[in-house]
Protein backbone atom coordinates (compact mmCIF):
# COMPACT_ATOMS: atom_id res chain seq x y z
CA UNK A 1 0.00 0.00 0.00
CA UNK A 2 1.46 3.52 -1.37
CA UNK A 3 0.44 6.94 0.33
CA UNK A 4 0.05 7.88 -3.29
CA UNK A 5 -2.51 5.35 -4.02
CA UNK A 6 -4.43 6.15 -1.18
CA UNK A 7 -4.19 9.94 -2.17
CA UNK A 8 -5.72 9.08 -5.36
CA UNK A 9 -8.37 7.14 -3.97
CA UNK A 10 -9.21 10.26 -1.95
CA UNK A 11 -9.47 13.02 -4.63
CA UNK A 12 -10.89 10.51 -7.38
CA UNK A 13 -14.00 10.89 -4.21
CA UNK A 14 -13.23 14.31 -4.17
CA UNK A 15 -13.86 14.46 -8.10
CA UNK A 16 -17.29 12.78 -8.65
CA UNK A 17 -15.47 9.60 -9.23
CA UNK A 18 -14.30 11.48 -12.40
CA UNK A 19 -10.60 10.44 -12.91
CA UNK A 20 -10.28 12.69 -16.34
CA UNK A 21 -10.72 15.76 -13.43
CA UNK A 22 -8.95 14.22 -10.76
CA UNK A 23 -5.45 13.21 -13.10
CA UNK A 24 -5.67 17.41 -14.24
CA UNK A 25 -6.14 18.61 -10.72
CA UNK A 26 -2.77 16.08 -10.03
CA UNK A 27 -0.84 16.87 -12.89
CA UNK A 28 -0.82 13.49 -13.91
CA UNK A 29 -2.41 10.64 -16.71
CA UNK A 30 -5.91 9.01 -15.95
CA UNK A 31 -4.43 5.61 -17.02
CA UNK A 32 -1.93 5.90 -14.27
CA UNK A 33 -4.19 6.56 -11.63
CA UNK A 34 -6.84 3.77 -12.78
CA UNK A 35 -3.94 1.27 -12.55
CA UNK A 36 -2.90 2.45 -9.08
CA UNK A 37 -6.31 2.16 -7.97
CA UNK A 38 -6.28 -1.36 -8.79
CA UNK A 39 -3.34 -2.08 -7.56
CA UNK A 40 -4.75 -1.31 -4.33
CA UNK A 41 -7.62 -3.33 -4.82
CA UNK A 42 -6.00 -5.88 -5.22
CA UNK A 43 -3.33 -6.14 -2.44
CA UNK A 44 -6.92 -5.46 -0.65
CA UNK A 45 -8.92 -8.01 -2.00
CA UNK A 46 -11.90 -6.03 -2.29
CA UNK A 47 -13.47 -3.51 -4.69
CA UNK A 48 -13.29 0.64 -3.52
CA UNK A 49 -15.00 1.59 -6.67
CA UNK A 50 -18.12 -0.52 -8.63
CA UNK A 51 -17.49 0.45 -12.19
CA UNK A 52 -19.65 0.15 -15.47
CA UNK A 53 -17.21 -0.95 -17.87
CA UNK A 54 -13.86 1.56 -17.73
CA UNK A 55 -16.54 4.19 -15.83
CA UNK A 56 -16.35 4.31 -12.06
CA UNK A 57 -20.06 4.50 -11.02
CA UNK A 58 -20.10 4.67 -7.03
CA UNK A 59 -18.06 4.21 -4.19
CA UNK A 60 -18.79 0.18 -2.81
CA UNK A 61 -19.68 0.18 1.42
CA UNK A 62 -15.95 -0.97 1.91
CA UNK A 63 -14.58 1.65 0.09
CA UNK A 64 -16.34 4.23 1.96
CA UNK A 65 -14.69 2.96 4.99
CA UNK A 66 -11.37 2.75 2.78
CA UNK A 67 -11.88 6.58 1.78
CA UNK A 68 -12.79 7.90 5.16
CA UNK A 69 -9.26 6.03 6.70
CA UNK A 70 -7.38 6.92 3.68
CA UNK A 71 -8.65 11.29 4.18
CA UNK A 72 -7.16 10.54 7.69
CA UNK A 73 -4.06 9.28 6.95
CA UNK A 74 -3.68 12.18 4.34
CA UNK A 75 -4.14 14.65 7.10
CA UNK A 76 -2.38 13.33 9.60
CA UNK A 77 0.72 13.15 6.87
CA UNK A 78 0.15 16.77 6.25
CA UNK A 79 0.20 17.39 10.25
CA UNK A 80 4.05 15.77 9.70
CA UNK A 81 4.93 18.03 7.30
CA UNK A 82 3.38 21.32 9.35
CA UNK A 83 5.46 20.13 12.56
CA UNK A 84 8.29 19.99 10.68
CA UNK A 85 7.82 23.87 9.46
CA UNK A 86 6.42 24.88 12.95
CA UNK A 87 10.31 23.62 13.96
CA UNK A 88 11.92 25.35 10.77
CA UNK A 89 10.42 28.39 11.01
CA UNK A 90 7.21 29.10 13.15
CA UNK A 91 6.50 32.54 11.15
CA UNK A 92 6.01 31.46 7.71
CA UNK A 93 3.16 29.19 6.26
CA UNK A 94 -0.23 29.62 5.40
CA UNK A 95 -3.85 29.53 6.62
CA UNK A 96 -7.31 28.57 5.26
CA UNK A 97 -10.28 30.41 6.00
CA UNK A 98 -13.54 29.57 5.01
CA UNK A 99 -16.39 32.00 6.05
CA UNK A 100 -19.64 33.46 5.00
CA UNK A 101 -20.07 37.11 3.21
CA UNK A 102 -20.98 39.07 6.26
CA UNK A 103 -18.10 37.92 8.38
CA UNK A 104 -15.74 38.21 5.63
CA UNK A 105 -16.92 41.76 4.94
CA UNK A 106 -17.87 43.18 8.40
CA UNK A 107 -16.02 40.51 11.14
CA UNK A 108 -13.07 39.69 9.83
CA UNK A 109 -11.53 42.85 8.41
CA UNK A 110 -9.69 44.45 11.51
CA UNK A 111 -8.60 41.08 12.55
CA UNK A 112 -7.02 40.14 9.20
CA UNK A 113 -5.22 43.70 8.65
CA UNK A 114 -3.38 42.89 12.39
CA UNK A 115 -2.93 39.11 11.41
CA UNK A 116 -1.27 40.41 8.34
CA UNK A 117 0.89 43.13 10.16
CA UNK A 118 1.56 40.38 12.91
CA UNK A 119 2.65 37.46 10.26
CA UNK A 120 3.34 39.23 7.04
CA UNK A 121 5.37 35.61 5.38
CA UNK A 122 2.25 33.55 6.17
CA UNK A 123 -0.49 33.22 3.04
CA UNK A 124 -4.05 33.54 3.94
CA UNK A 125 -6.35 32.26 1.77
CA UNK A 126 -10.10 33.42 2.55
CA UNK A 127 -12.96 31.20 1.01
CA UNK A 128 -16.23 31.82 0.62
CA UNK A 129 -20.21 29.74 0.87
CA UNK A 130 -23.03 28.92 2.48
CA UNK A 131 -22.08 27.57 5.95
CA UNK A 132 -22.70 24.08 5.48
CA UNK A 133 -19.91 24.38 2.24
CA UNK A 134 -17.48 26.19 4.47
CA UNK A 135 -18.40 23.01 7.22
CA UNK A 136 -17.69 20.79 4.31
CA UNK A 137 -14.40 22.44 2.98
CA UNK A 138 -12.70 21.86 6.61
CA UNK A 139 -14.16 18.53 7.19
CA UNK A 140 -12.50 17.80 3.78
CA UNK A 141 -9.18 19.23 4.59
CA UNK A 142 -9.53 22.43 2.14
CA UNK A 143 -9.57 25.08 4.88
CA UNK A 144 -8.24 25.45 8.54
CA UNK A 145 -11.14 27.33 10.13
CA UNK A 146 -14.70 27.44 9.14
CA UNK A 147 -16.50 30.61 10.70
CA UNK A 148 -20.76 30.73 10.85
CA UNK A 149 -23.34 30.41 12.44
CA UNK A 150 -25.27 28.36 10.99
CA UNK A 151 -24.72 24.41 9.62
CA UNK A 152 -21.52 23.87 11.44
CA UNK A 153 -22.87 21.56 14.02
CA UNK A 154 -24.01 19.27 11.62
CA UNK A 155 -20.74 17.68 11.35
CA UNK A 156 -19.34 15.52 13.42
CA UNK A 157 -15.76 15.49 13.08
CA UNK A 158 -15.85 19.53 13.80
CA UNK A 159 -14.72 20.91 17.15
CA UNK A 160 -17.21 24.24 17.61
CA UNK A 161 -15.95 27.26 19.53
CA UNK A 162 -18.11 29.92 20.31
CA UNK A 163 -17.18 33.47 19.45
CA UNK A 164 -19.75 36.25 19.98
CA UNK A 165 -23.13 37.07 20.29
CA UNK A 166 -24.97 39.27 17.77
CA UNK A 167 -28.50 40.05 16.99
CA UNK A 168 -30.63 42.09 13.74
CA UNK A 169 -31.54 45.42 12.88
CA UNK A 170 -34.42 46.43 10.95
CA UNK A 171 -33.48 48.29 7.90
CA UNK A 172 -35.61 51.10 6.17
CA UNK A 173 -35.23 53.97 3.88
CA UNK A 174 -35.72 57.85 5.32
CA UNK A 175 -39.29 58.34 6.31
CA UNK A 176 -40.57 54.86 6.32
CA UNK A 177 -43.48 54.37 8.23
CA UNK A 178 -41.23 52.00 10.40
CA UNK A 179 -38.93 54.29 11.74
CA UNK A 180 -42.23 56.23 13.20
CA UNK A 181 -43.44 53.24 15.49
CA UNK A 182 -42.51 54.24 18.66
CA UNK A 183 -41.66 50.33 20.06
CA UNK A 184 -40.75 48.23 17.53
CA UNK A 185 -43.17 45.22 17.06
CA UNK A 186 -43.06 41.52 15.17
CA UNK A 187 -46.82 42.51 14.41
CA UNK A 188 -45.63 45.76 12.46
CA UNK A 189 -42.89 44.16 10.59
CA UNK A 190 -44.92 41.58 9.60
CA UNK A 191 -47.23 44.45 7.66
CA UNK A 192 -44.55 44.73 5.29
CA UNK A 193 -42.57 42.96 2.59
CA UNK A 194 -39.63 41.69 3.93
CA UNK A 195 -35.94 41.67 2.68
CA UNK A 196 -33.35 39.33 4.09
CA UNK A 197 -31.32 36.18 4.32
CA UNK A 198 -31.75 32.72 2.54
CA UNK A 199 -32.67 29.66 4.99
CA UNK A 200 -29.36 28.67 6.65
CA UNK A 201 -27.48 31.78 6.74
CA UNK A 202 -27.05 34.25 9.09
CA UNK A 203 -29.49 33.57 11.64
CA UNK A 204 -32.01 33.05 9.55
CA UNK A 205 -33.53 30.22 11.49
CA UNK A 206 -33.78 32.49 14.82
CA UNK A 207 -35.98 35.14 12.39
CA UNK A 208 -38.23 32.40 11.50
CA UNK A 209 -38.78 31.13 15.24
CA UNK A 210 -39.89 34.60 16.16
CA UNK A 211 -42.60 34.96 13.70
CA UNK A 212 -43.85 31.71 13.96
CA UNK A 213 -43.72 31.61 17.45
CA UNK A 214 -46.63 34.74 17.50
CA UNK A 215 -48.52 32.69 14.96
CA UNK A 216 -47.90 35.77 12.20
CA UNK A 217 -46.39 34.62 8.60
CA UNK A 218 -43.82 37.42 6.48
CA UNK A 219 -43.95 38.53 3.86
CA UNK A 220 -40.42 37.64 2.35
CA UNK A 221 -40.59 38.46 -0.89
CA UNK A 222 -36.53 38.64 -1.57
CA UNK A 223 -33.63 35.93 -0.19
CA UNK A 224 -29.94 36.97 -0.35
CA UNK A 225 -26.85 35.31 1.06
CA UNK A 226 -24.97 39.12 1.26
CA UNK A 227 -26.08 41.90 3.29
CA UNK A 228 -25.08 44.32 0.91
CA UNK A 229 -27.41 43.05 -1.76
CA UNK A 230 -30.34 43.44 0.68
CA UNK A 231 -29.37 46.53 1.22
CA UNK A 232 -29.61 47.36 -2.23
CA UNK A 233 -33.00 46.05 -2.77
CA UNK A 234 -34.68 47.88 0.33
CA UNK A 235 -32.71 51.17 -0.86
CA UNK A 236 -34.72 50.26 -4.50
CA UNK A 237 -38.05 50.08 -2.61
CA UNK A 238 -38.69 46.40 -2.44
CA UNK A 239 -39.38 45.78 1.17
CA UNK A 240 -38.12 46.16 4.89
CA UNK A 241 -34.60 44.68 5.08
CA UNK A 242 -33.88 42.39 8.12
CA UNK A 243 -29.46 42.24 8.30
CA UNK A 244 -27.70 41.10 11.06
CA UNK A 245 -26.79 44.63 13.08
CA UNK A 246 -22.53 44.19 12.79
CA UNK A 247 -23.81 44.59 8.39
CA UNK A 248 -24.44 47.83 8.88
CA UNK A 249 -21.63 50.71 7.86
CA UNK A 250 -22.51 54.14 9.70
CA UNK A 251 -20.29 55.70 6.81
CA UNK A 252 -22.38 54.12 3.65
CA UNK A 253 -25.80 53.45 5.13
CA UNK A 254 -26.31 57.07 5.69
CA UNK A 255 -29.33 57.08 3.61
CA UNK A 256 -31.03 53.73 5.54
CA UNK A 257 -32.33 53.83 8.94
CA UNK A 258 -31.46 50.69 11.09
CA UNK A 259 -33.72 49.92 14.04
CA UNK A 260 -32.69 47.99 16.77
CA UNK A 261 -34.74 44.76 17.00
CA UNK A 262 -32.64 42.92 19.89
CA UNK A 263 -35.74 42.62 21.53
CA UNK A 264 -37.87 41.20 19.11
CA UNK A 265 -35.18 37.96 18.25
CA UNK A 266 -33.21 35.54 19.89
CA UNK A 267 -29.59 36.46 20.06
CA UNK A 268 -27.47 34.24 17.14
CA UNK A 269 -23.70 32.50 17.81
CA UNK A 270 -20.64 32.85 15.92
CA UNK A 271 -18.31 29.73 15.86
CA UNK A 272 -15.18 28.67 14.63
CA UNK A 273 -15.05 25.04 13.50
CA UNK A 274 -11.81 23.27 13.08
CA UNK A 275 -11.84 19.42 12.22
CA UNK A 276 -10.46 17.42 14.91
CA UNK A 277 -6.66 16.01 14.59
CA UNK A 278 -5.95 19.67 13.38
CA UNK A 279 -2.56 20.43 13.82
CA UNK A 280 -2.39 23.68 15.55
CA UNK A 281 0.70 26.49 14.49
CA UNK A 282 1.65 29.35 16.92
CA UNK A 283 -0.05 31.86 14.12
CA UNK A 284 -3.49 30.06 14.24
CA UNK A 285 -3.82 30.32 17.94
CA UNK A 286 -2.78 34.18 17.60
CA UNK A 287 -5.53 34.29 14.56
CA UNK A 288 -8.56 32.59 17.10
CA UNK A 289 -7.25 34.86 19.74
CA UNK A 290 -7.29 37.80 17.91
CA UNK A 291 -11.45 36.86 16.20
CA UNK A 292 -12.02 36.17 20.20
CA UNK A 293 -9.65 37.25 22.81
CA UNK A 294 -11.43 34.57 24.82
CA UNK A 295 -10.23 32.07 23.20
CA UNK A 296 -6.63 31.61 25.25
CA UNK A 297 -4.19 28.70 23.67
CA UNK A 298 -5.18 26.59 26.76
CA UNK A 299 -8.92 26.92 26.04
CA UNK A 300 -8.95 25.81 22.44
CA UNK A 301 -6.47 22.84 23.17
CA UNK A 302 -8.43 22.10 25.71
CA UNK A 303 -11.75 21.84 23.14
CA UNK A 304 -9.71 20.30 20.84
CA UNK A 305 -8.30 17.32 23.18
CA UNK A 306 -12.34 17.13 24.03
CA UNK A 307 -13.40 16.46 21.17
CA UNK A 308 -16.84 16.97 18.72
CA UNK A 309 -19.62 17.12 21.16
CA UNK A 310 -17.41 17.24 24.21
CA UNK A 311 -16.21 20.17 24.07
CA UNK A 312 -19.54 22.45 24.79
CA UNK A 313 -18.73 21.71 28.75
CA UNK A 314 -15.89 23.95 28.50
CA UNK A 315 -18.13 27.09 27.50
CA UNK A 316 -20.76 26.82 29.72
CA UNK A 317 -21.64 30.29 31.87
CA UNK A 318 -19.05 31.93 29.24
CA UNK A 319 -20.83 35.39 28.59
CA UNK A 320 -20.12 36.10 25.06
CA UNK A 321 -19.92 39.35 23.92
CA UNK A 322 -22.42 41.05 21.99
CA UNK A 323 -21.80 42.65 18.60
Amino acid sequence: MKLQQLRYVWEVTRHNLNVSATAQSLFTSQPGISKQIRLLEDELGVEIFARSGKHLTRVTPAGQAIVELAGEVLRLTDNIKEVAQEFSDERRGSLSVATTHTQARYALPPVIREFTRQYPDVALHMQQGTPKQIAQMVSDGQADFAIATESLELFNDLVLLPCYRWNRCILVPQGHPLAEEGELTLEAIARHPLVTYVFGFTGRSQLDDAFRDRGLTPNVVLTAADADVIKTYVRLGLGVGIVAHMAVDPEHDTDLVALDAGHLFASSTTKIGIRRGTFMRGYMYDFLKGFAPHLERDVVDAALAAGPRHERGLFEGLELPLR
